[in-house]
């Protein structure tokens, strides 16, 4: 549990810096940045996969999780600013632009406090290293990242 307060301490810090920051970041760089955070997400999830898979280590997941939690408490919504919506500084996006429309933010508000708090689940349920609630809060954070991909992420071949 320590360590999840710690995480999201230092989520919450990094929100608190970023936010001001990022007003000054170029839309490239914005979409650079979150692109990061995504992959970092990505890479995690991808080790907390093969620990539910295979052999159970739970400070492996436990570390993985806080981390998932501790990028998406960072801010990254402050990285989906104006002009962010197509390619831009050489980095290509896959949002679609419907998320940037006001119509469309209490679902994208809501859409991220579903992912905000299962990632949250999952680093405290990584804490108390039942594999099959780990396996649950996984697929539930699986579900919050699909959720948005459907409705607001191109697909590859769009």
């Amino acid at each position: 549990m320590n360590r999840l307060i710690a995480s999201t301490a230092i989520g919450v810090i990094a929100a608190a810096l970023a936010s001001p920051a990022s007003a000054e970041l170029k839309p490239g760089d914005q979409i650079e940045y979150r692109q990061a955070g995504y992959s970092f997400m990505a890479w995690n999830m991808g080790k907390i996969k093969d620990n539910l898979q295979g052999d159970f280590n739970q400070e492996q997941v436990i570390k993985a999780a806080n981390a998932i939690a501790a990028v998406a408490n960072s801010g990254m919504g402050a990285l989906y600013g104006p002009g962010t919506d197509k390619a831009a500084g050489g980095h290509k996006t896959r949002v679609k632009p419907e998320l940037f429309k006001p119509e469309n933010a209490e679902e994208v508000g809501r859409i991220a406090h579903e992912f905000l708090a299962a990632a949250d689940n999952l680093a405290e349920v990584a804490a108390e290293g039942d594999k099959a609630a780990v396996q649950t809060a996984f697929g539930d954070v699986g579900k919050a990242c699909k959720s948005c991909h459907e409705k607001f992420r191109l697909n590859d071949d769009d």
